[in-house]
């Protein structure tokens, strides 16, 4: 299904580590708006969308979102490569290093660990694409938030562009939207499942 090509989609070059900043950053890896649920959640929901330009976008936004993990990761590691434990205490990262040394691990910025409860994969076009659409924004946020954190320009410059294709996938998912509602009979498209309730 995929051809994965061993490079990065972004390159990360961080030449000075900032466990402080790993420590928010790491939101966007397994925080409750971070690319791994992005990830699970286009995946999944592709499944059962009855419209197959809209399935196309979901697998090919997915698979853009795990591309995404593995920039906010490579972040993440070169933030924190390399420290020592005085460096680790001084920076509050001893918690985070206790558990997992300086592996990454999928949790949020305030410690708490990633889960499945953070996305939803409902089996009916309309609710997934606004739910879709919903997540491409907090997520934006997130990476707006973290930007205004961030001072290194060797880290603003990937973190600019994972916000920048944030917004290209909230356009596409609205497209998508506008496609499942188009085979719609009925312009009601709030008051029955398409995917299920095909005599409605």
């Amino acid at each position: 299904m995929w051809n994965y090509e061993k490079r990065l989609q972004y390159p990360v070059k961080i030449t000075q580590t900032n466990p402080r900043l790993a420590q928010v950053i790491i939101s966007q890896f397994g925080g409750p708006d971070g690319e791994l649920g992005a990830s699970m959640r286009y995946l999944s929901q592709r499944y059962t969308m009855p419209y197959k330009e809209v399935t196309g976008t979901l697998t090919d936004v997915g698979t853009e979102e795990l591309a995404h993990l593995e920039i906010v990761c490579a972040i993440v590691y070169q933030l924190t490569k390399n420290l020592t434990p005085e460096e680790i205490e001084r920076s509050g990262f001893d918690k985070y290093y206790v558990d997992h040394t300086l592996a990454l691990w999928p949790q949020s910025a305030g410690g708490v660990p990633w889960s499945s409860t953070t996305f939803q994969s409902k089996g009916d076009p309309i609710t997934d694409l606004h739910e879709d659409m919903a997540a491409e924004q907090k997520a934006r946020t997130t990476y707006d938030n973290i930007l205004r954190l961030v001072k290194d320009p060797e880290v603003a410059d990937p973190i600019r562009f994972l916000r920048a294709r944030e917004i290209v996938h909230y356009q596409r998912f609205g497209e998508s939207l506008r496609i499942v509602q188009d085979h719609l009979d009925s312009r009601n498209f709030y008051a029955f499942n398409p995917a299920f309730d095909l005599g409605k």
